[in-house]
């Protein structure tokens, strides 16, 4: 069964090592340093650099529909023989919208908010940021279930860092 992992970047290379991952996701603000693992080839490691915000502040990139179209077409490529690592900063906003998102993309006969309760079963700290899934909620038309299945599951937890979780990927 396919699966995606999500965690903070300080346990990016512990998570890649012990699930054999083949591909990263890396979510997290331009000019932060970010060591690809050594078992993850370039081709197998999408960057994208953006902000944790929901609206314009200066000196930081606002997600918009570019960034999660790089994400939707990675995630689409990924042949899902092994698991993808996705990860921002502290592993409960970014990371965890990438990762539902991916879900929902993945699996289209799935029930967006049988994904987000498996997400929040997955991780009590896990606070997907809205704009991402606003933004994919309109790219994969799924006409504000999205928007509405996060809400519906309410803020996480409070945490400085997430615990790294998995969430399973149905096969098409």
């Amino acid at each position: 069964m396919p699966t995606l992992h999500v965690c903070p970047l300080s346990r990016l290379h512990d998570t890649v090592a012990e699930t054999r991952a083949s591909h990263v996701v890396t979510l997290i603000n331009t000019g932060s340093a970010v060591e690809r693992p050594a078992t993850i080839t370039a081709d197998r490691h999408l960057f994208i650099g953006v902000s944790d915000i929901v609206e314009p502040l200066d000196g930081h990139i606002l997600p918009g529909a570019e960034h999660i179209e790089q994400l939707l077409a990675f995630v689409r490529l990924w042949g899902r023989e092994s698991p993808l690592v996705i990860h921002c900063w502290a592993g409960i906003s970014r990371s965890t919208a990438a990762a539902y998102i991916a879900a929902c993309a993945l699996t289209p006969e799935r029930d967006e908010a049988e994904i987000a309760r498996a997400l929040r079963q997955a991780s009590p700290s896990a606070t997907p940021n809205a704009r991402f899934v606003a933004l994919a909620d309109d790219i994969l038309g799924r006409r504000g279930r999205m928007v509405d299945s996060i809400r519906a599951i309410g803020r996480g937890a409070e945490a400085m860092e997430g615990t790294p979780f998995m969430l399973q990927v149905n096969r098409d």
